[in-house]
Order: C-alpha cells, then structure tokens, then sequence
C-alpha cells in the first residue's frame, strides 16, 4: 500500500486541475491537506474521501431547497 504524501503537482495531476485551483480548494472547499514547513502535502486515500463526500454532497438536494416551490415562489412576488 502506497501511504507516503503527494505533493501539489502531483495531487493536481491525480484530480485533473491545475495548481492554482488545488490552492483554491485548500482554502474555500476544504480540500483536505497537510502543511509541512512551506510545503502542501495530500494523503490520496483523505483525497479519495474527500471526494467521494463532495459528490455525494452535491447529489443530496438540502432540505430547504427541496421545500421550495418555484410557482409558490412567483405567487407569493405577484401578491405583493
């Protein structure tokens, strides 16, 4: 088993993005890494988790979305 840490280019290479969006995904979508002295370095089986949740995240529609009526929505604007 092949446990040892990615570093950025190859992280970005595994999940088909450029550099600067792995820099991105750290800081607003949680991407999860580790900080050793300067350098970025990833676990491909946390990459693999992470991923997973994110898709699994975006297939699930939240509870308040899936309440809403878009027509309930127009009505209530055209009453006001």
């Amino acid at each position: 088993m092949d446990d040892r840490y990615l570093s950025v280019d190859e992280i970005s290479g595994y999940l088909g993005i450029k550099r600067d969006t792995v820099y991105k995904w750290i800081d607003r979508r949680n991407l999860p890494a580790h900080k050793l002295g300067r350098l970025w370095k990833f676990r491909k089986t946390e990459i693999d988790d992470w991923v997973a949740s994110e898709q699994l995240a975006r297939e699930v529609p939240r509870k308040d979305e899936s309440t809403k009526s878009p027509v309930g929505d127009a009505a209530k604007r055209q009453g006001d």
